[in-house]
């Protein structure tokens, strides 16, 4: 008799088990990939991928999973209080010497603790764990007992999801079905173990991460710098801007009116290539000036791509806090996020780390901080947006040629400066301390 109900004890646990199993699994499986498990003619697969692909079918699969977990969880408390409770009384009144109503109250509440220890351990918390780790291989094991359950709990399934509906109506809450939906970073490390299976090139895996990183980049992060932005009076006489254009490698100029913190608008050289055709020799500069998109500093990447795409401009005005210059940001340091640097036959691709012969890497002043981890294989933890600045930051003054800071375990040397910034530097990994490595 004890063995029996010890076995039908366990049972209902595993049960109970399988259920949050199947539930766990099912809201967490990649679709994609029992997808594929499908077409080469697994049949678990085949018979599971109907049940997630539809909102409504993972809907009643979720709660055929959630009457299971209840009613295993309910029959299991009322089995375990009709015997096991019931042999623990005497006991408690012989050993504790309790009265009859006493030792039952004892004998039911050690008994649900008891149960719901190992609920939590062995039917919640272990298949949890197992089906958010092998979300593929739990939603195919537990499919079979799944079936039967979803056939037989089908009139209450209905009943209870109409319930549910009509009440979120009542609350005017909008009813919404479970979905396979992915956070940023579980998109992130599903790309990641595509690259780790070969299904992606690095190349390819760099570009996907970097667009899902597009919205934490600021757009003082990649914009070109004031000091590098090559600009036009709005006086200058036409002649002489033809000279300017001819001698720049940009389609599309900055026209400012007094200096660069009063930029009033953009000249594209197919505008004055125009006014040279027809002929016109009383028209000024300023005729030919289009307006500018303008976004402060601190706006987020994919909030300035979108601004370019809606106001169809091809770069903008970044301004400080205080309203002057302090870049300009083009589609082109855009894409260059996403795609690598590149250059075209009028402007040379931005340099490029370099590794030297004595075992160092000579780095940009002006490449990102990302970009140099990645190549250096470490993290920062910095508010910093280019190398230049994380040394700058790191010396707490300008840096000057031969400078050198130690920044997470790589030594950085200031190898060039121009106009107070800083134009490269060489970095090599610190030894560990010796003693520190025995330790």
């Amino acid at each position: 008799m004890v063995l029996t109900t010890i076995f039908i004890v366990v049972a209902l646990i595993l049960i109970n088990a399988v259920y949050v199993g199947a539930e766990f699994a099912a809201v967490s499986v990649r679709r994609s990939r029992i997808q594929a498990l499908a077409d080469d003619g697994n049949p678990l697969a085949a018979w599971l991928l109907p049940l997630i692909e539809s909102p409504a079918a993972l809907d009643r699969y979720i709660a055929a999973c959630q009457i299971g977990i209840t009613l295993s969880s309910l029959v299991l408390g009322a089995y375990a209080q009709r015997t096991i409770a019931v042999w623990l009384t005497p006991f408690f009144q012989e050993v504790g010497g309790l009265q009859q109503v006493a030792a039952q109250s004892t004998s039911a509440a050690v008994v649900l603790f008891a149960l719901t220890v190992a609920q939590v351990i062995f039917a919640e918390l272990v298949p949890k764990s197992l089906s958010l780790q092998y979300p593929t291989q739990s939603a195919m094991y537990t499919l079979l007992p799944m079936l039967p359950s979803l056939w037989i709990y089908r009139p209450f399934i209905k009943w209870l999801n109409g319930t549910g509906l009509l009440l979120l109506r009542v609350l005017g809450s909008p009813s919404r079905t479970h979905r396979h939906i992915h956070s940023p970073d579980e998109i992130e490390l599903l790309i990641a173990e595509s690259r780790d299976g070969g299904l992606l090139e690095p190349d390819e895996h760099r570009r996907l991460q970097r667009a899902l990183r597009l919205n934490l980049r600021q757009a003082k992060q990649l914009m070109v710098p004031r000091r590098k932005i090559a600009g036009i009076d709005i006086e200058a006489p036409l002649p002489e801007v033809m000279g300017i254009v001819a001698q720049s490698p940009y389609s599309r100029l900055p026209v400012y009116r007094g200096s660069m913190d009063n930029i009033i608008g953009m000249l594209h050289t197919k505008d004055l290539v125009r006014w040279r055709v027809s002929g016109q020799s009383d028209t000024t500069l300023a005729a030919l000036v289009q307006p500018m998109a303008t976004v402060h500093e601190s706006v987020a990447v994919d909030k300035v791509l979108r601004e370019l795409r809606e106001r169809r401009s091809h770069q903008a005005l970044v301004v400080d806090e205080f309203g002057g210059t302090s870049g300009l940001i083009t589609l082109e340091d855009v894409l260059s996020e996403l795609l690598g640097d590149v250059g075209d036959e009028f402007k040379n691709a931005e340099p490029d780390a370099e590794t030297l012969e004595d075992g160092r890497i000579r780095l940009p002043g002006g490449m990102a901080v990302d970009d140099a981890a990645a190549v250096l294989h470490t993290t920062w933890e910095t508010d910093a947006a280019t190398v230049g600045g994380l040394l700058t930051a790191a010396l707490g003054r300008l840096p000057s040629p031969g400078d050198k800071a130690s920044i997470g375990g790589y030594e950085f040397e200031v190898e060039r400066v121009s106009d107070r910034a800083v134009d490269s530097v060489l970095t090599r990994r610190l030894e560990p301390d010796p003693d520190e490595e025995d330790q």
